[in-house]
């Protein structure tokens, strides 16, 4: 019998996310799988949730909506700064930066330049978006004392 995922569990998967619409966001490339300790909150809730009690050899699709995954889009997220704030930093739709806010450190999109004036978004990019995964689990394992302590899986001879 082979062991179910569970928390504190090390997990192997190959993936796919994709969009509503088909667009490809992101995916595990060959070789390459995604390796992570379950339930330390390393991925998205929605994909934890359905990764939970599966076991090797699973494959399964996953739809994670918005609330379980980077949020619902917020208005109050986006709004206009003074073009100064940027200093001399050259500023353009789609750029990304840190922001110091109320709540903290914060990214930030920009969505629109004028002369004085820089429109940014704080929402997450995938705020608002329902994501549809495709998993395949090829491990599972006990997470060694080790990697429990620091939080992330050891690959095979690391240590550190």
């Amino acid at each position: 019998m082979s062991e179910t995922i569970a928390p504190n569990k090390v997990v192997a998967i190959n993936y796919a996310v994709k969009t509503e619409d088909g667009q490809t966001l992101d995916e595990s490339k060959d070789g390459s799988p995604l390796n992570f300790i379950h339930g330390r909150g390393m991925l998205i809730p929605g994909l934890e949730n359905a990764l939970e009690g599966k076991s090797v050899g699973d494959s399964f699709t996953a739809e994670v909506k918005p609330e379980e995954a980077y949020g619902e889009r917020h208005d109050g997220l986006i709004q206009t700064v003074p073009r100064n704030l940027f200093g001399e930093n050259e500023v353009q739709p789609g750029m990304q930066f840190r922001a110091s806010t109320d709540q903290g450190e914060q990214s930030v999109v920009i969505v629109d330049v004028k002369d004085e004036e820089v429109t940014v978004d704080g929402n997450h990019p995938l705020a608002g978006v329902n994501l549809n995964f495709d998993v395949e689990v090829l491990e599972v394992r006990d997470a060694t004392e080790q990697e429990l302590e620091h939080g992330h899986v050891h690959t095979e001879g690391e240590d550190h």
